[in-house]
């Protein structure tokens, strides 16, 4: 009897244990960062397949200019450099986005807001002096002198 007893216990730490554990399956997937939220100080503008990793984009293009420029133009070193510095919301980590990273955020353009059509700066080098970056008027991507200027959002990881 005792053995039975000790069975029907054990039997039902188990139950509790599992269905404890549906519960925390449950609330991790209902908290899912999904594109076009507002999050980590800018917008989610990608998700991997987890739902728990991404990209943040900035709200906005970074303010400010190289030297002799208009405002909101910089060549590639200042670009990097603003973005490495950024703080959004308490939120730093930002950084210049590399061309895969910028098209997906030329994709995702219309749900982050707030884009000129313009080029956009990326990391991405092809040399010691050329980089690329992104048409967000018409898709395509260009090698650019980095000396040369083009605007700039920072994105960072989650």
């Amino acid at each position: 009897m005792r053995f039975i007893g000790k069975n029907r216990i054990s039997r039902l730490g188990v139950t509790v244990l599992l269905a404890g554990l549906g519960m925390v399956s449950v609330s991790s997937l209902s908290s899912a960062t999904k594109i076009g939220e507002k999050y980590g100080g800018g917008i989610v503008f990608y998700v991997d397949e987890s739902g728990e990793h991404g990209l943040i984009a900035a709200k906005t293009d970074m303010p400010g200019h190289s030297s002799g420029n208009q405002e909101g133009w910089f060549n590639w070193f200042d670009a990097k450099r603003i973005c490495n510095d950024f703080v959004s919301d308490g939120y730093k980590g930002w950084f210049l986005p590399s061309r895969e990273q910028l098209h997906k955020l030329y994709l995702q353009q219309g749900v982050v807001g707030n884009f000129a059509e313009n080029y956009y700066w990326s990391s991405s080098e092809q040399s010691a002096d050329i980089a690329w970056n992104q048409n967000f008027f018409v898709s395509d991507q260009y090698k650019y002198y980095k000396k040369n200027v083009s605007q700039v959002r920072p994105v960072r990881a989650f």
